[in-house]
């Protein structure tokens, strides 16, 4: 399978030719930032280049390796010391730390495919758990966030969807009354979010719609205190969750 990992930004925004497909060039450059540092195997608490040797090395412009470091400090994966540099974040989640492989690559979508691939691992023990362990109480907040994510697609307001469904998948892991299920879930949502803000920009997805009524069944299914259809329903949602994203990726990427 071939990765879709972004070539360097050169300019403020690339544009695919035929299909008018937009990427900002912070975004790209933000990309190529990780890059170079799993090229260079820097680790956490490594100096980085300065600015303008990232902005030499990647071809653009000092004003939008800014902009693309913004992002990475926003995420947790570059830390900028007055005075000092940019240093390489010490990340110390689980699955974010280089003793686990090196660094997520928010838009390559093999690392896209294997953090799906253990989500569906760890979130489908959750659900069958949860089928026989939630309380009235979790089952009330595993509803309530599927509500809120409903909301939020309903009014386009892509925040309240992302809160809903953090609270959503973290809700049931929680109801699994396993704590390393719930560490686990969280974490790999925290990578799924640096490939949104990274690679689909934040956007709610064209998957919105169908993910309200697979959250439904999802909770229905544990509600009801059955484990494999809350397995299954959760593998599903999962499935497609990530096609979006391969699709959206990919168009992004290749246009």
């Amino acid at each position: 399978m071939d990765s879709a990992s972004l070539p360097a930004g050169t300019g403020a925004s690339t544009r695919d030719q035929e299909t008018g497909s937009y990427k900002p060039g912070y975004e790209l450059v933000a990309e190529r930032i990780l890059q170079l540092i799993g090229e260079l195997r820097l680790r956490p608490g490594d100096r980085m280049p300065t600015e303008n040797d990232l902005a030499t090395q990647l071809g653009s412009s000092r004003t939008v390796v800014r902009e693309a470091i913004k992002i990475l400090s926003a995420i947790g994966r570059v830390k900028a010391q007055k005075g000092r540099g940019l240093y390489v974040a010490d990340d110390d989640g689980m699955l974010g730390s280089a003793r686990w492989g090196g660094f997520f690559l928010p838009t390559d979508l093999d690392h896209v495919y294997m953090l799906f691939e253990f989500r569906r691992v760890q979130e489908t023990s959750a659900s069958r758990l949860a089928a026989t362990r939630a309380t009235p109480a979790e089952l009330r907040a595993i509803e309530a966030a599927a509500e809120t994510c409903k909301e939020g697609h309903l009014s386009s307001q892509t925040a309240v969807f992302e809160r809903g469904d953090d609270d959503f998948h973290l809700g049931i892991a929680t109801a699994s009354h396993n704590d390393f299920l719930v560490a686990s879930v969280r974490e790999a949502r925290r990578l799924q979010h640096q490939s949104s803000i990274i690679g689909l920009h934040g956007t709610v997805g064209g998957h919105a719609a169908e993910a309200i009524e697979e959250h439904a069944a999802i909770f229905r299914a544990i509600r009801d205190g059955d484990p494999e259809a809350a397995a299954h329903a959760t593998a599903v949602h999962l499935d497609n969750t990530l096609e979006d994203y391969r699709r959206e990726i990919q168009r992004r990427v290749f246009g």
